[in-house]
């Protein structure tokens, strides 16, 4: 069942989310060559739970052990973080986070450069946030979810890349993860009508090779299957009256 969200409800979210848009701009500066990614989940934790009332909304969730999850290169989604996990100049880290505060929850990811990268990561990153920003704008009254996902498919079309099908957006609420899915492929039109109040996590994911992807041993980190670098960029987004509404902010974006 889709659930949805009053005004009031919804401005409870985006407080949860101006704590992920803080987060991920103090985060930035952290990322460099030589840190754990363990490092990071413990400046993550200790942030949010600096925010009264707040608290990761991924520790614990489904038995996840970390508060954030860091996906490094090939990574896509759900990568634990280890103090032996140090990463490098030319890597890429994707840190998912999560909010829940006063009982409702925010969901954003970024994907980050560590140093320099090469231009194929570079093309990669770009593409996957503009996928995102189409999405985003998609996400309007009268539409549907799968005009979400045709978003991204335009965007990503002609570009080389792979739009990982097998992980899906969805919806935000007094869980991380409700109804509907929203597929990052898609024909406009089809799907569940948007509607005022709906909240979704809008995440578009691409790799550099193919779309396939498999789950490692750990049970958690999926990865590509021909380990081909990944990024992924999403925000909790509010369908309302007047547009989309996001409610997580991106890093330029946040204050600081």
């Amino acid at each position: 069942m889709i659930h949805l969200k009053t005004p009031e409800e919804i401005d409870t979210i985006a407080r949860g989310g101006a704590i992920i848009a803080d987060f991920l701009v103090e985060i930035r500066p952290r990322i460099r060559p030589g840190v754990s990614t363990l490092e990071l989940d413990e400046f993550a934790d200790d942030f949010i739970r600096a925010h009264n009332g707040a608290v990761p909304a991924f520790k614990g969730l489904y038995g996840f052990p970390g508060s954030v999850c860091t996906s490094v290169n090939e990574e896509v989604v759900h990568g634990i973080p280890q103090a032996a996990r140090k990463l490098e100049d030319g890597d890429i880290i994707s840190i998912d986070v999560g909010v829940k505060l006063d009982g409702w929850c925010s969901d954003s990811a970024w994907t980050f450069p560590v140093g320099e990268i090469d231009e194929s990561t570079d093309h990669l990153m770009k593409v996957t946030e503009e996928a995102l920003d189409r999405a985003v704008s998609a996400a309007v009254l009268e539409g549907s979810v799968g005009d979400i996902g045709a978003a991204v498919v335009t965007r990503v079309k002609g570009t080389g890349l792979g739009i990982i099908r097998d992980l899906v957006g969805h919806g935000v609420g007094r869980e991380v993860h409700e109804e509907p899915q929203v597929p990052n492929f898609g024909l406009s039109g089809t799907g569940p009508a948007l509607r005022e109040g709906m909240v979704l996590a809008i995440e578009p994911m691409l790799s550099c090779g193919t779309p396939d992807i498999q789950t490692l041993d750990d049970r958690w980190t999926v990865v590509t299957l021909d380990r081909t670098r990944s990024a992924h960029f999403e925000h909790t987004v509010a369908v309302t009256s007047v547009g989309p509404r996001i409610l997580t902010g991106a890093p330029a974006e946040a204050p600081a």
